[in-house]
């Protein structure tokens, strides 16, 4: 007898139909799973097996094929053990076949015949067949699902539970979902003593989405500062919470408190390797800099970083997403981040200090140069800090983090007003096209930038930049066009442009 259910599996961040066809006949006992199925797949067999026996029913001694279609995607995890079962059951007739119309099944089974908990379920529900159907599922899921728009998700604890619910339409009681409250705490800015010159560089990266590069000495603040800058971005909107739960799903990180509501910060170490940076595998995963979508992704001590490793960082930052290709397959998972690096100025970590800092101009030369400058010319801004006064450790007052986040969101709102009939965000998506429009300089301003460019020979990409910098300190400033003030501090801020080290 042949029996057929939908189930589903996920190419990247797209879900794809998957029909579970099982046939049971006569013949030598066998149990196969075709269709490209990994090792978690093919074990299914033996929880079929047994969650079947100790729900109560008799395991057909059978010739068994289930067919997992389309025959060339690959299968991967345990979410085919419910269908595989069900369609056991509906074949040697327990279980009607019109029972199963309409309806997506998702589960594992353990091998008393509980539904167990499935990862990476909320991509698949997030992106539903147009069809109308019903989702059944283990309740354990219940929680991670609370916020999917898809209204017929059914929950079941047994697969006893949903062999009743298919034959008699009995439906069991559905989990209460109480939200667990989320709550996150930045550290605040008001803890950072001095180097206020410092938080006004990184208010100015919020403000705009400008990534930021930190030189300083050891023990300085540019880690302590990185850590603070997710409390100044302005509050995560309920679709990029949606977005950001569906990639820690993928990537199986997925929080009690969901949906994930809080900007992520993200620091891998510098030994990552380029599949942890940028996501892949067999079936491709998002990588750290997916993981750090809508937040700050933070790579201290930067030159220690595999070049290579560092350069597949170029077209996220370009384009907020990153595409990964292998020999049958391509995904695109989103990296829309704001990209904060933190670097020694010289091998030894003290330069210009003299009293300290004994390392020569060419082996600092060849330590900065390990940034390539395509990289480089993708850091708005550079900025240089310094070992911090004992007046201001002992004595100094500061911005705090609310402070911070009041400016930076004014400078957002002004944005958003402004770009509004284009659909951009912030001054860091301006096109090329229209940065006349929407970045006018006044005679001074232009004059000061043309002294530069003839002075430092800067890339066109580095002129966008400045351009794009200055329009979000005029922001911060409230100043409709950008003036001279404004083009000043935007070029102070490009400090390997001026290769302070010659």
């Amino acid at each position: 007898m042949f029996c057929k259910l939908i189930s589903s599996c996920l190419n990247g961040f797209k879900s794809i139909e998957v029909h579970v066809e099982v046939d049971v006949c006569d013949g030598l006992p066998s149990f196969e799973i075709v269709g490209l199925p990994d090792n978690s797949v093919r074990e299914s067999k033996e929880r079929v097996k047994s969650a079947i026996k100790n729900s109560g029913f008799t395991f057909p001694v059978k010739r068994i094929t289930v067919n997992l279609a389309p025959a060339d995607i690959k299968k991967e995890g345990s979410l085919y053990d419910l269908p595989i079962a069900l369609g056991l059951l509906g074949c040697m007739g327990i279980i009607p076949s019109d029972a199963f119309q309409d309806k997506i099944f998702l589960g594992e089974l353990a091998l008393d015949g509980t539904l167990r908990h499935v990862n990476g379920i909320l991509p698949i529900v997030y992106s539903p067949p147009t069809s109308s159907v019903s989702y059944i599922l283990p309740d354990t899921n219940a929680l991670e699902l609370s916020k999917a728009p898809h209204q017929a998700l059914l929950y079941f604890h047994t697969l006893t539970e949903v062999i009743h619910y298919l034959i008699n339409n009995e439906l069991p009681l559905q989990p209460e979902i109480q939200e667990i409250p989320s709550a996150i705490n930045y550290p605040d800015f008001e803890d950072v003593k001095g180097q206020e010159h410092i938080k006004r560089g990184l208010m100015i990266a919020a403000a705009g989405h400008h990534h930021t590069l930190l030189i300083g000495p050891p023990g300085c603040g540019k880690t302590m500062v990185a850590k603070r800058l997710p409390g100044i971005l302005p509050s995560l909107p309920p679709q990029a919470q949606v977005e950001l739960t569906k990639i820690y799903s993928l990537a199986k990180q997925i929080s009690v408190s969901l949906p994930i509501k809080y900007r992520p910060f993200r620091a891998p170490h510098h030994t990552t390797t380029i599949q942890g940076l940028t996501g892949g595998g067999i079936h491709p995963k998002p990588g750290e800099i997916s993981l750090a979508h809508q937040g700050v992704l933070f790579l201290d001590e930067l030159l220690e970083f595999n070049r290579q490793v560092l350069e597949t960082m170029r077209q996220p930052l370009e384009e907020g997403q990153i595409t990964i290709s292998r020999i049958n397959n391509q995904v695109t998972f989103p990296a829309q981040f704001l990209f904060i690096a933190a670097t020694n100025p010289c091998p030894c970590g003290y330069y210009p200090d003299t009293h300290k800092c004994h390392c020569d101009l060419p082996s600092i030369r060849r330590y900065l140069n390990k940034l390539s400058g395509p990289l480089l010319d993708r850091l708005d801004l550079q900025l240089e800090m310094q070992p911090v006064s004992f007046h201001h450790l002992h004595k100094g007052t500061c911005l705090s983090t609310q402070e911070m986040k009041d400016k930076v969101q004014t400078a957002r709102q002004i944005q958003a007003s402004r770009f509004h009939s284009i659909g951009l965000n912030t001054n860091s998506e301006i096109p090329t096209k229209f940065l006349k429009t929407y970045c006018i300089l006044t005679h001074e301003a232009e004059d000061l930038l043309d002294h530069w460019f003839n002075t430092i020979g800067s890339s066109a990409r580095s002129y966008t930049s400045i351009l794009k910098l200055a329009r979000t300190i005029a922001d911060l400033d409230d100043k409709d066009i950008i003036d001279e003030e404004c083009m000043s501090e935007a070029l102070s801020y490009r400090l390997l442009d001026r290769k302070f080290w010659a």
